[in-house]
């Protein structure tokens, strides 16, 4: 069980590649550590993410303020619970936004403005306590990718799961806002396997133990 702290605060936040396996352990350790998860927001009014598959340049932009308006929120809400576990969050958003800005999807001054209004949001958030990066190799991701199907996700060309792959990579390895967990999840099916799903699960309480004996020791 998490030993509640007097600060509201995310507890975990779960992060990597589409298809890696998030929501998966998200929901197995929001049972084993007593957590209240928060999954990925995907409802969307006007289905911007379908439009910018379809048109990127055209919908890049909105698409990625609707998200982040959408994750802003949903970090708020979680943090009341001071023993939320949640499926990506505010703290990668810019993965995406970088990415598209590189690409060509997002102008200059569009990112400008994002940027802006990301860390305008951050500087209300405290980071949260932990941040789990499955990682994979970008072969593997779009492997799993393609085993689960979604339509919209199959019409992406394997470049851009590539340059996706390249920026979640780059962000983790320079990552310095909190505690981090890098777990290579390339060999790992905890969905198949108990014994895939009792390493990862010791591997987090192996960490969660010793975040919480330097808060202790502070």
């Amino acid at each position: 069980m998490v030993k509640q702290q007097e600060n509201t605060q995310v507890q975990i936040v779960v992060d990597g590649m589409t298809g890696v396996g998030k929501t998966t352990l998200v929901n197995v350790l929001a049972e084993e550590m007593d957590l209240v998860s928060f999954t990925e927001i995907f409802e969307d009014e006007n289905d911007l993410l379908h439009k910018f598959f379809h048109d990127r340049e055209r919908w890049c932009f909105p698409m990625q303020i609707n998200f982040l308006n959408h994750r802003f929120r949903q970090y708020k809400e979680a943090t009341e619970k001071n023993c939320a576990i949640m499926d990506r969050s505010i703290y990668s958003d810019n993965i995406f936004a970088r990415m598209y800005k590189e690409i060509g999807y997002m102008t200059v001054e569009e990112y400008n403005v994002y940027h802006s209004l990301l860390y305008n949001m951050l500087e209300s958030l405290e980071p949260p306590r932990l941040i789990i990066y499955l990682s994979v190799d970008a072969k593997e991701a779009i492997r799993r990718i393609k085993k689960r199907g979604r339509k919209d996700e199959l019409e992406v060309e394997e470049g851009y799961w590539r340059k996706l792959h390249r920026f979640y990579e780059e962000q983790y390895r320079n990552y310095k806002m909190g505690n981090l967990l890098v777990i290579n999840a390339n060999d790992l099916d905890f969905v198949k396997y108990n014994d895939h799903r009792k390493q990862i699960l010791n591997t987090v309480k192996h960490k969660w133990e010793a975040i919480n004996e330097a808060a202790v020791a502070r």
